[in-house]
């Protein structure tokens, strides 16, 4: 018996499991495979992906499956670059995902288009704004997840979100196995939002070096540091650091930032690390659950073990009401 919630129902899709919009790690193939095998694809719009390359990895998850996707936006990015929100709605998505920011703006258009919309929110403040927002799903992301996070973890967050409101909430931070999906789906979320575990697919466009360091990896190896937002200049705000595998460079530099961008050798060696894939200086953006990631696997075998695991989690589950 298959687990069924209120996001299958609304997504029309059989396995409660999202794939985390990740750029530029969540293209069109990891998409694609997490539809094919039940779940619902997610694609990330990178400010610094091309217009052409966001078509093409479009046009891969359109053509597959049941055509159902969605999209990533972070808010910031799209007041820098708009066409990033244009491109979305001609990509013509099942749903849209505006978050780290207020999605206000645009949620009339996408549902005047027949889009759903979505938020991940991390804390009660950013969650109230987003149902005030008029958006259709919640994403409580917990600091466990990787990437640009909050600081609240995810379970004390999910009982917020969840207390607030009675729209469809997904859980994100830290699920990576059937027990994890299992624990937040009887605390009501109606599926998991997954996305370190699905940087090891086969099928994603993270680096092969990268993927071998998050399999040798444990849960104690990540922090979360404002250096590389600092050094790239980006638009996260320290509200927002970003939860990375820990290196040499960051840990001689986080919490030093101001230090670090004065020194130009070290910035050198960081732009050099970066374009030669040298994750002892570059970053690797990875949540806890690393500690339980051991290879590369399809996509479609990670979805289908989480939701085989989960179910029977949720049939061992002894009566114990009297």
């Amino acid at each position: 018996m298959p687990i069924t919630t209120e996001i299958c129902r609304l997504l029309e899709i059989e396995v409660p499991i999202l794939n985390g919009a990740m750029t530029p790690q969540a293209g069109g193939a990891l998409a694609r495979a997490v539809g094919d095998a039940g779940g619902f694809g997610m694609l990330g719009f990178a400010e610094g992906e091309s217009t052409a390359s966001i078509r093409e990895q479009v046009g891969i998850v359109a053509a597959g499956g049941n055509g159902r996707f969605g999209v990533g936006l972070v808010e910031w990015m799209v007041r820098r670059r708009p066409e990033l929100f244009e491109l979305a709605i001609e990509a013509q998505p099942r749903l849209v995902c505006i978050s780290f920011g207020d999605p206000q703006p645009y949620v009339d258009r996408l549902h005047a288009r027949g889009m759903l919309v979505a938020a991940q929110v991390q804390s009660r403040a950013l969650a109230q704004r987003a149902i005030d927002a008029g958006v259709d799903v919640l994403v409580a992301q917990g600091t466990e997840a990787g990437g640009h996070t909050g600081a609240v973890g995810t379970l004390p967050l999910l009982q917020i979100v969840l207390d607030i409101t009675d729209r469809p909430v997904l859980a994100a931070g830290g699920i990576v196995s059937g027990r994890g999906l299992a624990a937040v789906i009887a605390a009501g979320a109606t599926g998991a939002w997954i996305g370190t575990p699905f940087l090891m697919a086969a099928e994603s466009r993270t680096n092969p070096a990268a993927q071998a360091l998050i399999a040798a990896s444990d849960e104690t190896q990540t922090l979360r540091t404002s250096v590389y937002d600092r050094l790239q200049h980006t638009g996260w705000t320290p509200e927002f650091s970003g939860r990375a595998l820990r290196n040499p460079f960051v840990d001689r530099w986080d919490r030093h930032e101001d230090a670090l961008l004065n020194d130009a050798a070290a910035v050198q060696d960081f732009e050099r690390a970066k374009q030669a894939g040298d994750f002892s200086v570059a970053h690797v953006y990875a949540g806890q659950s690393v500690g339980q990631l051991e290879g590369v696997r399809p996509a479609g075998e990670i979805v289908r073990t989480i939701e085989r695991e989960a179910i029977e989690r949720l049939r061992r589950i002894p009566p114990i009401l009297g």
